[in-house]
């Protein structure tokens, strides 16, 4: 009887890690816009070469360096939207970007960024004495300051981090989200997280290795 209960409870284990819309032989979905709709695309799909990737930016870092996508080539990196200011969501993001920045401190292949949207008042300066104040490594985590117009764009049109789905957004509308984003080698967004939930930064950290793995 033992037994037969052990042979069901693995069973239902078994199935309840097999999803009917993730196919077999594929790592980790891709994402085209804002509803997070998976797309589930061998590496190699022609159709790559057309599907949406994070743009061209160009910003600073909290060592007054100056950060594009080409700094990120063949990376995998995981993207947030904070302001040092914050005293709601954002200081346990940062509690949770720290523990990404564990996770892979020593793995190159991984970075971090943190994308202030208050630029005007989060200056390279601003950002270097909260960097220090909460343990960010220059060498995994960036700190990303700049044109907030850009910055915004990213946000929205690029990253897809607010969930107000059909909400139309104003140019000066403030964006404020608790959403990790991941973004492979070829900056392809590849999953969306709960910065606050525990179970989905540990979720994240292992959609980071089956990446790498796949690599």
């Amino acid at each position: 009887m033992w037994n037969k209960f052990l042979l069901f409870s693995f069973c239902c284990v078994c199935l309840a890690g097999c999803s009917p819309d993730e196919p077999a032989g594929y790592d980790l979905p891709y994402y085209a816009d804002a509803s997070f709709t998976p797309h589930w695309l061998d590496a190699g799909d022609l159709s790559l070469d057309e599907f949406h990737q994070i743009s061209p930016f160009s910003l600073l870092n909290q060592l007054g360096d100056s950060i594009t996508e080409k700094n990120l080539t063949g990376k995998v990196y995981i993207a947030d939207f904070f302001f040092t200011a914050c005293p709601g969501i954002c200081p346990k993001m940062t509690t949770n970007m720290a523990v990404l920045q564990d996770s892979f401190r020593f793995n190159p292949e991984v970075m971090l960024l943190s994308h202030s949207v208050t630029p005007k008042y989060d200056s390279v300066s601003v950002l270097m004495e909260y960097a220090e104040a909460k343990g960010v490594k220059a060498d995994k985590w960036w700190l990303l300051t700049g044109d907030r117009d850009q910055i915004y764009r990213l946000g929205r049109k690029d990253y897809f981090v607010e969930e107000d789905l059909g909400q139309q957004k104003e140019k000066d509308d403030f964006l404020h989200t608790e959403n990790f984003v991941l973004i492979d080698q070829n900056r392809h967004i590849r999953g969306i997280y709960n910065g606050l939930n525990k179970a989905s930064v540990n979720q994240l950290i292992l959609d980071v290795r089956t990446l790498l793995s796949a690599k």
